[in-house]
């Protein structure tokens, strides 16, 4: 994880710039844009709307709970940000391989539980289950081998375990 200064910083700087500058300012230009284009041009509006602040805080007092409810139902109620979701683990590979690694030990946790259990209740652990284990373990290591953060070893098997 070698630190890029230049890279990390154009990253920061267009976090920063799309996430706080360009909102605001787009929401500043927005209002003053159609208040003195739009309101003040049109007579029944300005009865409305006598003032720029007052449309402001009219505006605003609808427009934030509306832009909150659309917030919401993108991430609770839509299929939107699960494909947005899909798309970064599809593309990100530190984001995959935390997500197969949290799978595989999981699974892993799982089964020497299972086989801990057993053993402090002093019953046995025949062939066929420590062969299932072996395997397991062969299954596993060559996955570990195999795969890169370049290669897709970890999409395919992420797109195996959502299958089943």
């Amino acid at each position: 994880m070698g630190k890029n200064t230049a890279f990390r910083s154009w990253y920061y700087f267009r976090m920063g710039w799309s996430t706080y500058f360009a909102f605001i300012f787009a929401a500043i230009n927005t209002l003053t844009v159609t208040y003195y284009l739009a309101i003040e041009k049109v007579p029944i509006l300005e009865i409305i709307f006598p003032t720029f602040i007052q449309y402001v805080v009219i505006i605003s007092g609808i427009g934030v709970p509306v832009l909150v409810a659309i917030g919401y139902i993108h991430y609770k109620r839509s299929k939107a940000f699960k494909s947005e979701v899909d798309i970064i683990v599809e593309t990100n590979p530190y984001q995959r391989r935390t997500i197969v690694n949290t799978e595989l030990l999981l699974e892993t946790n799982l089964k020497l539980m299972e086989f801990l259990i057993r053993l402090s209740k002093d019953e046995k652990i025949n062939e066929q289950e420590i062969k299932e284990l072996v395997e397991k373990n062969k299954t596993l290591s060559e996955h570990i081998q195999k795969r890169t953060f370049s290669n897709d070893v970890d999409l395919k098997f992420l797109k195996k375990v959502l299958k089943q």
